[in-house]
């Protein structure tokens, strides 16, 4: 079966996270993604922890390749009038071109949307800066975490009383701002297909963050209550939280809405006291229960109770470790998430498949991550039209660097 993206064809100028995870979605869905990068000045997403075995490389991070599957390569030189005359060609061919630069960088370069839509109506730009293209903030730098802690996310996160603790890793680059920005781009192109005409994107990062947030906002803005860190805790469940089993650091998160869920953990676990048999008195003594369910697992396995516990409705998962995960997590093997695909330096290396399936379409990642530079010549012959003769010329003078 073909990719629902079959066809389209996206000139990618996009580094490090939120960006190429936008772009890799779309080219799992069958897009031909082209990434432009320099050799240069490579995307320092290539120049991230982890490793292969530990060794550094540009071509060697597990990083770079899980946000770039399914793509091709080209390096251009885009401080030569050559580097930039092949982009705009390059673009020329392609349906979409993606940013997360700087506002300002691409039209620095010659590349911007005023420039590149002359003759082309139908092009679709889409720019990821950290706060869009105007306003006071326009012009600052931004990542992940800084987003987090700009937007308010952190201060909803850790213990209550406590410092933020944040979320443990970039969140915004991970869920809000390429599940966003994939969406406007899918978007865009079933408007084109219906009218003929492109659109210019412009999505401030810190956007689709606050958007997540929402709940937090509307409950200040509404009644005038802050939203606290709440730890584990959630206002619809109690018991809620995460509880230490036997073994090394594992453990098992429990939540129960309802007081038919309770009857059945109070079952297992021995702990059907008169006084937690409702919602509103488990509730009002949360710490003296979380303790009694604390010492009832202590020696229990956590797979072994999770398995008995969901058998009885009640909602329970092992806080897994990456190693889990990956090799013993029965539904994601059940689901097909982890492929393993040849790269030609790091060798069989695992991907992560999109979370949804097709009925009548294929996805990927169909191939690994690109080496950088490895479909340049590729490139210039099958979609620039360039012949063996000028190819090497313009790798002679440093324009495919």
């Amino acid at each position: 079966m073909s990719g629902p993206l079959d066809g389209i064809r996206i000139a990618d100028f996009t580094w490090i996270g939120a960006g190429s995870y936008t772009t890799k979605m779309l080219a799992d869905l069958g897009a031909d993604v082209i990434k432009i990068e320099s050799s240069i000045h490579p995307d320092s997403l290539r120049l991230s922890a982890p490793f292969k075995d530990g060794k550094r490389g540009i071509d060697n991070s597990g990083y770079f390749a899980d946000r770039n599957s399914s793509k091709r390569s080209i390096t251009l030189n885009l401080k030569t009038a050559d580097g930039v005359a092949l982009a705009r060609k390059l673009i020329a061919c392609c349906d979409i071109v993606a940013n997360n630069f700087t506002p300002g960088t691409m039209e620095k370069l010659g590349l911007g949307y005023d420039t590149l839509r002359q003759g082309r109506e139908d092009l679709i730009f889409i720019a990821m800066s950290t706060h869009g293209s105007e306003g006071p903030e326009a012009k600052t730098v931004g990542y992940g975490l800084t987003i987090g802690a700009l937007t308010g996310l952190h201060a909803l996160s850790g213990l209550p009383g406590r410092e933020p603790a944040g979320t443990g890793t970039n969140y915004p680059d991970h869920i809000p701002n390429p599940g966003h920005a994939a969406f406007a781009l899918l978007a865009a192109l079933r408007h084109r297909r219906r009218t003929g005409r492109g659109q210019r994107i412009d999505m401030a990062q810190t956007e689709p963050m606050i958007a997540m947030l929402a709940p937090a906002i509307m409950r200040q803005a509404a009644n005038g209550i802050a939203t606290e860190p709440a730890g584990n805790r959630d206002p619809a469940a109690a018991p809620h939280n995460v509880y230490r089993c036997r073994g090394h650091d594992r453990w098992i998160a429990i939540s129960v809405p309802g007081d038919a869920e309770w009857a059945a953990l109070a079952g297992v676990l021995g702990l059907a006291r008169p006084e937690w048999a409702t919602f509103a008195g488990r509730k009002s003594d949360e710490d003296a229960l979380d303790d009694a369910i604390a010492a009832a697992v202590a020696e229990r396995d956590a797979g072994a109770l999770m398995a008995e516990l969901q058998a009885l409705g009640v909602a329970a998962g092992v806080v897994q470790t990456a190693k889990d995960v990956l090799l013993d997590d029965p539904q994601l093997a059940h689901l097909g998430h982890w492929r393993r695909l040849p790269h030609k330096v790091m060798g069989e290396v695992t991907f992560n498949a999109l979370p949804f399936r097709f009925t009548r379409a294929s996805i990927g990642p169909h191939a690994a991550s690109p080496l950088i530079g490895e479909h340049t010549a590729e490139i210039c012959r099958d979609v620039l039209g360039l012949d063996d003769t000028r190819i090497e010329a313009l790798a002679a003078a440093d324009v495919l660097k």
